[in-house]
């Protein structure tokens, strides 16, 4: 029961900031960290998606439960 508290609460976090500048760090397999920046562009019952800034036709999807086991970390720019 309080994995999905904390997953609502990581959604509703995610929700609030949408429209906004994030700095993306991933973890990327075998030792490697993608930092990437971005926007974060619309939300989803189970994902979140963000436009990269690098490149304006790419977008990245991510769920809420990556950002629980710190798999992907944002950091807002606000």
């Amino acid at each position: 029961m309080e994995k999905i508290n904390k997953i609502a609460a990581i959604k509703k976090d995610i929700e609030n900031h949408v429209g906004e500048k994030v700095t993306l760090k991933a973890n990327g397999g075998r030792r490697k960290i993608l930092i990437n920046r971005g926007i974060i562009e619309k939300t989803y019952p189970s994902i979140f998606v963000i436009r990269l800034d690098n490149d304006t036709h790419r977008a990245v999807t991510y769920s809420y439960s990556d950002v629980l086991t710190k798999t992907v970390q944002l950091v807002y720019a606000g």
